[in-house]
């Protein structure tokens, strides 16, 4: 927050200008989209529901080490397509930490398996981060079309991270506590889902602004706490980060030629997001003339390398305790190898 407001002055220095028409740099649809989803995702998560999920992964690992990461990964994966990214990660990483005071694991590799498993899982819909909703937006895409086309991509980086899972991972059964049962609030749950569903539909149609109109109404008439426990410097952040960084854009235009290579775009916005995370480097390159696919590909893929990358990577090593270093002993090497594969993929298709 406090880098985003220095970066702000610094511009405002470059350009006096910058201060009286700041608020016309702001994307209201998209900012108006992604407060909604972190609210619905708050939902979702205050209903229960993700907890009732951690429950079944253990009890369906049957003690082996292996199959319990596989599950905990494909579970993030498959929860954070439909929730935010670092929603998943205040769900599910308490509950790597509680497996780990009673079994075993290797704390560090099943703290980053689940990080990547939430950036790579949010990157196949347009709801699951808010790069997705920018690009979404901007390019006017149905979220049909946006799947279709990440899909392959999302598919071999999961499959990438369960050899990867694999690879070093013991084999000896783990002796695993009963976890206690959580009760569901069903009628925050189905709210939550129906909201999440309207959402869609209006975000599709140019109607966020109406959209988080509804939700506030509604989340205010049946469950408070998800309305007040929403982290307002997040919105401010993401205010801040839209002002910045295509101030910058516009200052930067012209130098960022790249012409039809979709492999110049995917390594620079993989880059680029290693450097100053993907949702900035996604407003900085959105505004430029690139083909949504390869620029939803680089800062998808460039949010799994180093902490930077990605909220949620800041998230799961905050709340675990991990080191940077443990993090990125294993997010790098796998970055590496899904940006070297998703390039040849890209330059054979």
């Amino acid at each position: 927050m406090s880098l985003l407001v220095i970066l702000f002055l610094f511009l405002s220095i470059l350009d006096p200008s910058l201060p009286s028409r700041s608020l016309k740099l702001i994307d209201y649809e998209s900012l108006a989209a992604i407060i909604s989803f972190l609210i619905i995702s708050r939902g979702l998560e205050l209903s229960g529901i993700f907890i009732r999920m951690s429950n079944r992964i253990v009890m369906f690992s049957n003690g082996s080490e292996f199959r319990l990461l596989c599950i905990l990964v494909l579970a993030v994966f498959l929860s954070s397509a439909v929730i935010m990214n670092d929603t998943a990660m205040f769900v599910f990483i308490p509950l790597v930490l509680t497996i780990s005071k009673i079994a075993e694991i290797d704390l560090p590799k099943a703290v980053t398996s689940t990080a990547i498993a939430a950036n790579i899982g949010s990157s196949l819909t347009p709801i699951g981060n808010p790069q997705n909703i920018i690009i979404w937006r901007t390019y006017r895409l149905s979220i049909f079309e946006f799947v279709r086309s990440i899909s392959p991509y999302v598919i071999l980086w999961i499959v990438l991270l369960v050899i990867f899972v694999w690879i070093g991972t013991r084999n000896k059964k783990l002796e695993i506590a009963p976890i206690p049962t959580v009760r569901i609030d069903t009628s925050l749950l189905c709210v939550s889902a129906l909201l999440l569903i309207l959402n869609v539909v209006l975000v599709e149609r140019g109607l966020s602004l109406i959209g988080l109109a509804i939700t506030l109404i509604v989340l205010a008439v049946v469950s408070r706490d998800t309305l007040f426990s929403l982290d307002v410097a997040l919105i401010a952040v993401f205010t801040l980060i839209f002002i910045d960084f295509k101030e910058l854009s516009y200052i930067l235009s012209g130098s960022m030629v790249f012409g039809e290579s979709t492999l110049k775009v995917i390594v620079f916005s993989a880059g680029l997001s290693q450097l100053i995370s993907n949702v900035p480097a996604t407003v900085m390159l959105a505004s430029q003339n690139f083909s949504w696919l390869p620029l939803a590909v680089g800062v998808n893929l460039g949010g799994v390398g180093t902490i930077v990358g990605s909220l949620a990577n800041f998230i799961a090593v905050r709340i675990s305790g991990i080191s940077i270093g443990k993090f990125h002993r294993y997010s790098l090497p796998y970055f590496l190898t899904i940006l070297l594969v998703t390039l040849v993929i890209f330059h054979i298709s």
